[in-house]
This record gives structure tokens, C-alpha cells and sequence, in this order.
């Protein structure tokens, strides 16, 4: 009789995990055709991709795995019914909705649907994504949807095209990275400050390549809302994907959120989920560790989201950095924001502010920025707008008297969209226009031509609209 012996299964990262769960067939060492859950569109992004299907005289093949948004062009004046004024814009959103019609999605949500709003929004709170799902969409903050333990990816155009054909991509492997935060972050700091504080201390091209999963006390503690923030900034260091191993938390706002999810599909959902974890002694290719202890509020001085520095801090002479492609970066970036080294950033005068985004538009956020402007007004000479992140955040908003207290603090209050994040319809800065946002983004000309944007948590935004200046929130406090 020949004995047999067992060899022990190799310990797997989480990333591994969700590959292998949606791995239709393998095409070689480092890529596989990989089966997505489901797919959300903008009508930015994916009317090519509809125009390749049709004309190839193809169906789509899972029509109600598909969301089709408009967000991206839609003006955020409040009013209503909502209008497209610009011709061209209106043409894409009617091209979108045409495009679902005909192709048999149902989930359309144009600029008169109540469930209207940033696409990173959308999904979440409508509970479309949940743990263990491979999640895409034509926009590189995708990477939002792994706060759920969700593989969650940007795409191009013709790989849409492929998803709408076939539900499947020809997937890339990436490299792996797990960034573990030690410590408690201090009273006053958020997943914002935390975000792009991991972005200065590993580089815009940190994370290149790489699917990162965070760990750690910090991130366990922090509220779903903050972990997207935290993955939907991590695309900033060049990640392709961000990961949170799904807890409690996870499967308590989907079942929140999922109002159609029944018991039984519950308990699968997190009897599954369960597995959902690197193992321990899995291997990744980069390992970084953080303390967030001495966490500050933050603030981009530069024009890349890792050009940061603590609110007590000045901007760097360019000098300082030890890599010449940084120094020079750090030169042009300076002399772009019209700012000069030794400069302090506390004090900074500022003539706009912008609470939104896909990044810092959900109710939480809100909630954070009105509690600092309640009772206070904006500053002379300052525009502040607040954009809630759909129109269901903007509802929930107005009922617990938010819209209020921004309105009588002298703030604009929108309707949702992507808006001023990437200077959208008429929501564009001037040029020489300084603004505090809390967005993802700082690039020149993001927000306008020859704008400056300054990156901020919606509490240290708030804090600036009301000072007139970039200040730290909590020397300020909370208002009445």
C-alpha cells in the first residue's frame, strides 16, 4: 500500500482570493479572464463603448448588471426639475439613457431620477456592492468600493465594451501591497488626513501597479464612510486597487443599505464572507507600515494629492527632497500654486471652498462640515458651495436640517453631481481662484485654468470658508 501525503494549501492574500473566486479561464502566468459582478457607467466615460456594441450587433448579455448614471455633466444649480442647459452635455445624457433603452438596463438614473448622484455614491448606498464582489466602472476612483471587500477597479472605454459583450475582462494580475496603520488617530484627524498623509509618506508612484489592502487598529476602527475615502484616494498613488477585509461593519451597512436583501441571503452573504481575509503568513510584494499617533489635519500645498504637509507645517523647499524628478516637480508645483518655500500653510487666504465629491459628499461628511459652520457665516469675500453626493444624501440632509444651517451660514446649497471636482458645466473656478475642496485632486487646471486647489478634510473646508483662510479647524471648534 503507497502512502500519500498532503502538501498544506498556500496561504493567499485576500486579492488572491477574490481572483481566483471569478476566474472564468486562466490565459497565461499573469492573466485571467475574470467574471465581474457588476458594472456602473457614466455618460462620460461609456458611449463609445455602447456605439462599439452596437455595432458589432451585439446584445448586452446581463443587462441588469449594469447602472448607467448621469453625473459627470449634469449642472448642480438648485433647482427643479433639474436641467441640462449645455447642448453637448445634453446630448450625452440623452445618448445614455437611449443607450439603456435599447440595450434593456433598467437602472438608469438621469438628471430628473431621485436617486440621482455621484456614481461612487450611488452604489454603495444603494447596496449594489458587497463583500467579495468584483466591482468596475470607466473612472479611476472606483477604487472606493474595496471599503466593502470588494475588488473594485477603474476601466477604459473598450474594456466596457468587453464587460457589456461578455461580463468578463481580460484582467492583468497586479502586484500586491498591504499598508498596516498603527496607533489611534487623534481627535480632530480623519480617513482624509489619513489618506493623504499614507500618500506623502509613500509617493504618488507608491502603490504603482499594486493592489493595496489596509489593516491595522486604525482601519478596523474607522466607519465605512471613512473607509471609502481612505481606498478612493489610494488610486492617487498610482494603485489599481484598493482592499478592506469586509467585518461587521461591512455587512451591517449592506444590510442597511440592500433593503431587498432577505435573511437567508444574509447569512450567506456573511457566512461567505467569513473567508474573505489574507491568511495569515500570506506574502505581499511591499509591506508599509504607518502610526497615524501623531496624525494632523492636512493640506495639499502642491498639484499632486502626495504634495502635503500637516496644517502646522510650510511648504518644503524644493531642495529638501533627495529624488531630482520630486525637486523638480516641487518647483514647477510652487510655482503653479503661486506659493514659495518656507511658506506657512495656516493662514493661507482663500477665496472659494467646495465640500463634494465622490470623496467627501456622503452624510457623515456633511454632518462634520455643518457642525464647524453652525452659527457662524462665510468669510467676506468667500464662495462656499456644499454638493451632497446624491440626491438621497441631499434628502437625508435636509431632514435632519442641514441644508439649514449651511444656507444661513451664507453656503451654496446643490444638487449632486461630479461638479467642481473636474470643473464641470459652469462649476469652474476663475484663474488666480484659491480654493479649499475636499476632493481627490489637485492637478493644474482641474478645477479651472490657472485655479489652485488646496486638498482638505470637509471639517478643516468648512473651517476655511468661515475664516477666510486655510486654518485648522480645531483651533476654531465646533460652532454654536
Amino acid at each position: 500500500m503507497t502512502a500519500t501525503t498532503t502538501t498544506a494549501a498556500q496561504p493567499k492574500t485576500l486579492y488572491a482570493k477574490l481572483v481566483d473566486s471569478h476566474t472564468v479561464s486562466r490565459i497565461d502566468d499573469n492573466t485571467v479572464l475574470l467574471y465581474c459582478d457588476i458594472h456602473f457607467a457614466n455618460e462620460y466615460t461609456s458611449p463609445q463603448a455602447f456605439s462599439g456594441v452596437r455595432e458589432r450587433g451585439l446584445p448586452v448579455l446581463v443587462p441588469d448588471a449594469h447602472l448607467c448614471v448621469v453625473d459627470h455633466i449634469i449642472p448642480t444649480h438648485d433647482e427643479w426639475p433639474r436641467k441640462i442647459y449645455d447642448a453637448a452635455s445634453l446630448k450625452q445624457a440623452l445618448n445614455m439613457q437611449k443607450n439603456c433603452e435599447d440595450f434593456g438596463i433598467e437602472a438608469f438614473y438621469g438628471s430628473e431620477s431621485p436617486y440621482q448622484g455621484v456614481e461612487h455614491v450611488v452604489m454603495e448606498e444603494q447596496g449594489l456592492v458587497r463583500p467579495g464582489m468584483v466591482v468596475i466602472c470607466g473612472d479611476s476612483h472606483t477604487t472606493t468600493h474595496g471599503a466593502l471587500g470588494a475588488l473594485s477597479f477603474g476601466i477604459g472605454t473598450s474594456e466596457i465594451e468587453h464587460i457589456l459583450a461578455t461580463q468578463t475582462l481580460v484582467y492583468r494580475m497586479a502586484s500586491t501591497m498591504r499598508i498596516t496603520i498603527t496607533g489611534t488617530m487623534p481627535e480632530g484627524t480623519y480617513a482624509k488626513d489619513l489618506v493623504l498623509e499614507v500618500l506623502r509618506r509613500i509617493s504618488a508612484r507608491g502603490a504603482l501597479g499594486a493592489v493595496v489592502e489596509y489593516c491595522g487598529p486604525v482601519v478596523e476602527a474607522l466607519p465605512i464612510e471613512e473607509r471609502m475615502v481612505l481606498c478612493n484616494l489610494t488610486v492617487e498613488a498610482g494603485a489599481r486597487g484598493a482592499l478592506i477585509a469586509p467585518d461587521e461593519k461591512a455587512f451591517k451597512w449592506v444590510e442597511d443599505h440592500a433593503l431587498a436583501l432577505s435573511d437567508e441571503e444574509a447569512r450567506d452573504m456573511r457566512d461567505y464572507a467569513k473567508s474573505l481575509h489574507s491568511d495569515e503568513g500570506a506574502v505581499f510584494d511591499k509591506e508599509v507600515v504607518i502610526d497615524a499617533s501623531t496624525l494632523e489635519p492636512m493640506v495639499t500645498w502642491g498639484t499632486s494629492p502626495d504634495q502635503v504637509v500637516p496644517i502646522t507645517g510650510s511648504v518644503p523647499d524644493p531642495e529638501s527632497f533627495d529624488d531630482e524628478i520630486a525637486r523638480e516637480a516641487a518647483r514647477r508645483a510652487q510655482k503653479y500654486q503661486d506659493l514659495k518655500p518656507g511658506q506657512p500653510m495656516e493662514g493661507l487666504p482663500i477665496g472659494h471652498v467646495f465640500i463634494g465629491s465622490c470623496t467627501n459628499a456622503r452624510l457623515i461628511d456633511l454632518q462634520l462640515a455643518a457642525e464647524v459652520v453652525r452659527g457662524r457665516h462665510v468669510a467676506p469675500g468667500v464662495r462656499a458651495q456644499v454638493m451632497p453626493g446624491s440626491m438621497t444624501v441631499r434628502r437625508h440632509a435636509e431632514a435632519l436640517g442641514l441644508d439649514k444651517i449651511f444656507k444661513d451660514a451664507g453656503f451654496e446649497w446643490r444638487m449632486s453631481g461630479c461638479s467642481l471636482c473636474l470643473a464641470m458645466n459652469d462649476d469652474i473656478l476663475e484663474p488666480g481662484v484659491r480654493c479649499a475642496s475636499t476632493t481627490n485632486r489637485n492637478f493644474e487646471g482641474r478645477q479651472g485654468r490657472d485655479s489652485h486647489t488646496h486638498l482638505v478634510s470637509p471639517r478643516m473646508a468648512a473651517a476655511a470658508a468661515v475664516a477666510g483662510c486655510i486654518t485648522d479647524w480645531r483651533k476654531l471648534g465646533k460652532g454654536e
